[in-house]
């Protein structure tokens, strides 16, 4: 294994003590036994303790048993499969020779490290109809371990304390406000004793935050709001006082958004939390910023808090009045780069908006931004003193009145795929994305109670029954693994990938990067020129960042397998790029040979819908009210994913009282598909049979020719 890198250990965990301070005589004592905060903020060894790492989220690993050399005799030592046919996105964690993982539905499992042998598991019971709450699947990204315990925040926005040998619940916490269209799918993170979660749901009108909680009873400790509530309530701080000047209207009735459904980060060096937050809601400005624009802070944005507090301590708004969902909530990496000749401790940061961002981790000023992708139309470029966007004045879709295809699109340049820094080679390892989106102001919005609430019009953006139009849509939707130098502002090299939403990386000390891919394959490069030297069958898409670890002096390698998220389930199988789901755990070691079971073969699916009705008016509603609230869950142009039922196929296509059964009055809520009565008449719901209807006849001809 590597050495040399206990210097830097021994250095963080004096930092991380030493800003310990004071604590309130109401929070409990740190833990001494377990996992403790001096072991997390030593980073990466033998064990992997936190979501990225370790507090900086490099995802680097120092060990290097496997490396360059002999990387090709890696092989399956074990797997698991997964009771969970959803997406799978967590990172494992390792401690004292057993592997935690969650699972979609928030479920987690403990297994032996070396032998695969189940431990236990918990179920936290997520209610199914929960789905509809959530953007982007099922998903769950990960746990924390603290002390003796493992944490882990659930679909339902509950975060649980379990017991790490047993799994028996030690206790159980409603964080998000009850009764909201909230949800959460991150990762907790450990900072001094407190456990840190946030939320998604900035497409359902909610009001983002991020909050802390006592590790050992579940007391709320404090809570620090991202966007601003109703002036007439008072502002909770001076820095929610500020926020509200750059919002108009009554923006607070609409929630505002700028969720944390995602990177946390603390570095003891600065005793600061960073932390992304999400786009502003509804995304279009017009109906959030009625008077005038404004900026609609703090979404969109890297914000700094205290930790000890929640007090504010900087921000920088990466994409001010966002309309394109360009969330920030990807990875947040602490590091320090020679800059200018002088050393800078710094965060690096690459959101959706397809700029990388270099700022001074104290104070958050600007220090660069350049991009790590090509194409980008929505800004001419940044201002080089202070980062704010040149923005293109046709990107106003609200203003201009007319669409916009704009790249990067809502699915981002990156998006919660982490990335991994080597201080060995220099750069950052990126998964991204091109996956262009269509914007429209719509006219006629108005606020409702279920499904997204965005205040445009996608409907203009599905892709029609025309083979040659779909074989290049396909080709225009695609990805890349990216090597970026953070200190030059450039990619050093670059791998393409076929489609787009492929897995998060891990550097190591073995001049390697590993990365799963949407198409099925766990693959190794060299980290300093990009080569493919490794790759295994994995059957299914990887979405989740592997990690590494090591147990009697043997290096494994372990990821999350199988596919699901947000390009499944909205972009269907239009869009490419789909495998089938098959959930599954694996692990890696030199010398190995396990096999995985022969993938089974699926069946094809045989269109055989009802003839076509409906009048030419009825069809147009119903795409339109499809493409903005059905699509996102059952794919784009009404032809779904892996994951989600294909509605062309619906045995409730030909009979419009079951399809209003169903869709208006909730006949499978406890399957997920909830009652849309609050949002949809029964008219407008026949009006979506009747468009699904259509499209289901269309492609049949198509399938024909």
């Amino acid at each position: 294994m590597a050495k040399g890198f206990m210097s830097a250990a021994i250095g963080a965990v004096a930092l991380l003590l030493a800003g310990c301070g004071e604590r309130g005589a109401e929070r409990s004592p740190l833990a001494t036994e377990g996992v403790t905060d001096s072991m997390i903020a030593a980073g990466v060894g033998d064990e992997w303790l936190t979501y990225g790492g370790g507090y900086d989220e490099k995802r680097f690993s120092p060990l290097d048993q496997i490396n360059a050399d002999n990387v090709s005799q890696l092989g399956l030592a074990w797997f698991a499969d997964l009771d969970t046919a959803r997406g799978q996105e967590a990172t494992p964690l390792m401690h004292d020779g057993t592997l935690y993982i969650s699972t979609a539905w928030s479920m987690v499992k403990a297994y032996d490290a070396k032998t695969g042998a189940l431990k236990w598991e918990y179920d936290p019971q997520v209610p199914r109809s929960k789905l509809v709450e959530v953007c982007c699947d099922a998903v769950n990204r990960g746990v924390a371990l603290y002390g003796d315990k493992v944490y882990v925040a659930t679909l339902d926005g509950r975060l649980v304390a379990l017991n790490q040998k047993t799994g028996k619940v030690v206790w159980d916490k409603l964080t998000i406000p009850k009764g909201s269209h909230m949800a959460i799918t991150g990762a907790p993170r450990i900072v001094k004793g407190m456990v840190l979660i946030g939320s998604a749901g900035a497409e359902y009108f909610t009001r983002g935050y991020i909050a802390s909680f006592d590790a050992q009873t579940g007391e709320e400790l404090w809570r620090f709001y991202t966007v601003p509530g109703n002036p007439a309530d008072g502002f909770e701080n001076e820095a929610m006082e500020k926020a509200a000047k750059t919002w108009n209207g009554e923006w607070w009735k609409l929630g505002g958004g700028g969720t944390v459904w995602d990177s946390i980060t603390y570095d003891p060096q600065t005793d600061l939390v960073y932390f992304g937050t999400a786009n502003a809601e509804p995304w279009n400005p017009a109906y959030r910023n009625t008077d005038g624009a404004g900026d609609s802070l703090y979404t969109a944005s890297i914000v700094a808090v205290k930790p000890d507090t929640g007090e504010y301590a900087w921000h920088f708004q990466e994409t001010p009045e966002d309309r394109w969902d360009f969330d920030s909530n990807q990875q947040i990496t602490v590091t320090d780069l020679e800059i200018g000749g002088k050393s800078r401790r710094v965060v690096m940061h690459a959101p959706k908006n397809g700029f990388f961002y270099v700022l001074d981790a104290v104070t958050g000023q600007f220090i660069s931004g350049k991009p790590f992708v090509d194409g980008i139309n929505w800004a001419f470029g940044l201002d080089p003193v202070t980062g704010k966007p040149d923005v293109n004045p046709e990107a106003k879709y609200e203003l201009t009145g007319k669409p916009w295809i704009g790249v990067p699109g809502a699915v981002g340049a990156h998006s919660w795929s982490p990335m991994s820094y080597s201080p060995m080679t220099g750069l950052v390892y990126i998964p991204t994305n091109n996956t262009p989106q269509y914007y429209a102001h719509d006219p006629n919005w108005e606020p409702g109670e279920t499904g997204f609430q965005l205040g445009i019009d996608v409907s203009g953006g599905n892709i029609p029954a025309d083979k040659a139009v779909r074989e290049a849509t396909k080709e225009a939707l695609n990805g890349a693994l990216v090597a970026f130098d953070p200190v030059a502002g450039e990619v050093r090299w670059k791998v393409p990938q076929p489609s787009p939403t492929n897995g998060g990386t891990l550097a190591t000390a073995g001049n390697l990067v590993f990365q799963g891919t949407s198409t099925g394959e766990f693959r190794a490069y060299t980290a300093d020129t990009g080569k493919q030297l490794w790759s295994f069958e994995t059957q299914s898409g990887v979405l989740a960042a592997p990690m590494t670890y090591a147990i009697d002096g043997e290096q494994y390698v372990a990821v999350l397998v199988g596919w699901g998220g947000v390009w499944d389930v909205s972009a269907g199988k239009l869009a490419g790029g789909i495998t089938p789901n098959i959930s599954r755990l694996m692990v890696f070691k030199l010398g190995a040979d396990g096999k995985l079971p022969p993938l089974k073969p699926t069946p094809a699916l045989v269109l055989d819908p009802p003839a076509p009705t409906g009048t030419p008016e009825q069809i147009a509603l119903g795409e339109k009210l499809y493409s903005n609230s059905c699509s996102v869950c059952h794919g784009i142009s009404a032809v779904a994913g892996s994951l989600n039922p294909d509605l062309r196929h619906s045995a409730t296509l030909g009979r419009k009282d079951l399809w209003q059964q169903v869709v208006h009055d909730g006949l499978l809520s406890e399957n997920g598909m909830v009652a849309w009565k609050d949002q949809f008449n029964r008219d407008q719901i026949e009006a979506m049979r009747l468009y699904v209807l259509k499209r289901a006849n269309e492609d049949k001809a198509l399938e024909g020719k």
